[in-house]
């Protein structure tokens, strides 16, 4: 699920493979046309498709001209994303 507004929304629960494509279209939704932050410090458990929906909604935001962050991944997020070579790829915001 996915909560918030203007421009600065929380994942809350799991991201994986059973939820994915629900939160893809449901962040792809919120980015509507605004700079956004997207905050994971909620989220419980994630998989590897998570990295897929990040990087996805980057894209989906990059078509739109408008800048896209997350933060407070959790460590399990950015071991996988480092994994697989991506987390510099992954903005991230500090405050």
């Amino acid at each position: 699920m996915i909560a918030g507004d203007n421009g600065r929304y929380s994942v809350q629960g799991s991201v994986t493979m059973a939820n994915a494509k629900s939160l893809l279209e449901q962040g792809t939704e919120l980015l509507g046309g605004q700079d956004t932050v997207v905050d994971f410090g909620e989220v419980e458990e994630v998989d590897s498709s998570a990295i897929g929906l990040m990087l996805a909604w980057l894209r989906a935001a990059a078509a739109q001209n408008r800048t896209l962050r997350f933060s407070h991944l959790p460590e399990n997020l950015k071991t996988l994303a480092a994994l697989y070579g991506v987390l510099d790829l992954i903005p991230q915001d500090e405050s």
